[in-house]
């Protein structure tokens, strides 16, 4: 993991529990930070509140252990010195820690099925664990992992975190959010509504777009398309991409491309495709015409439901009796 923060603590059980295929039911930690929140004598400790709700939601009791007490914990401190010597030496180097994770996963499988348990010589280590692993808890669901805090959207659609910049939708501009950050992505929630989700970016002073996130901006400023910040480098859907070639390029062009994309708003993202895909078939590059087969494709609203209320009510409803005209007819006829 790139740092050493509550909700990589969490990613970690979650990965290790679903590796694993269960849950002990007791947890040894050190003294850390992301798990105590108050050292005393012996064993008593306050843990972390969000600490202790993982550990509730796995069924896991944990148990801390004594300061500068190596021994008590000697075996995993010695693995992790033996697992360098064993497969970081020479040193390697890779191009991300996704794939530096999966190589040593590989090779700890690897050296497991092909070396003997210490204490059970007549098994290797896979096969100690496979029986070993029948005593494990079910793994109900994975805990939601996460460090919230409250930021505060720009006049840009930014907000700043981990002094970094991340883009979220134009409608929570200049309101006050939360922030939910996991170990490999952010969520950015208004309301109780997601206004962003983008991958977590962990060196500084960069900022992550998400372009759609602009939409409602672009709908008033098409010019953005071409010189926008947010814009830049835009991967659209490929009918979308083929669209826009064959629209060209210039004011014009700009204005009826964004008249297109700004039906997603409210037809959602596969529909416009597919109208798109539809119109180039025919041969047609319009956005006039594509905005015609979406209004084609829409179902028909469903007609409202009036209730009548109590005091407008009829006392007497109306019979559906035609004949009551013909006895009118007669009264004025003898009249």
């Amino acid at each position: 993991y790139p740092r050493e923060t509550q909700e990589m603590l969490f990613d970690a059980h979650a990965r290790a529990f679903a590796f694993f295929g269960g849950v002990p039911t007791r947890g040894i930690y050190d003294n850390m930070k992301t798990a105590v929140t108050s050292v005393f004598t012996g064993k008593e400790r306050v843990f972390n509140r969000r600490f202790l709700v993982m550990a509730s939601h796995y069924m896991v009791e944990p148990t801390a252990c004594s300061p500068a007490a190596g021994w008590e914990k000697g075996q995993v401190e010695n693995q992790v010195q033996t697992a360098r010597g064993r497969f970081f030496q020479p040193r390697l180097r890779f191009a991300s820690i996704e794939e530096l994770n999966g190589w040593l996963e590989a090779e700890c499988q690897r050296w497991a099925e092909l070396h003997q348990h210490p204490e059970q010589k007549e098994l290797t280590v896979a096969q100690a664990w496979a029986a070993e692993r029948s005593v494990l808890q079910p793994v109900i669901a994975s805990f939601d992992g996460f460090y919230e805090s409250e930021h505060a959207v720009t006049g840009t659609c930014l907000i700043n975190f981990d002094r970094n910049r991340y883009s979220v939708m134009a409608k929570a501009v200049r309101r006050a959010v939360q922030v939910r950050a996991y170990a490999d992505r952010i969520v950015v929630r208004c309301n109780g509504e997601v206004v962003a989700d983008h991958p977590r970016f962990f060196g500084r002073d960069r900022t992550i777009y998400d372009p759609w996130h602009y939409l409602p901006v672009l709908v008033t400023k098409p010019g953005a398309l071409r010189n926008g910040a947010p814009f830049q480098g835009w991967e659209l859907p490929p009918a979308l991409s083929r669209l826009r070639r064959k629209l060209g390029a210039g004011d014009d062009a700009d204005r009826r491309f964004v008249r297109v994309l700004a039906t997603v708003l409210d037809d959602g993202l596969e529909a416009v495709e597919a109208a798109v895909r539809e119109a180039l078939l025919a041969g047609v590059a319009s956005d006039d015409v594509i905005l015609n087969i979406l209004a084609r494709r829409r179902e028909p609203p469903r007609p409202l439901t009036i209730v009548t209320p109590e005091d407008l009510a009829l006392r007497h409803p109306p019979r559906a009796d035609c004949g009551r005209y013909d006895s009118l007819r007669g009264l004025h006829a003898a009249a």
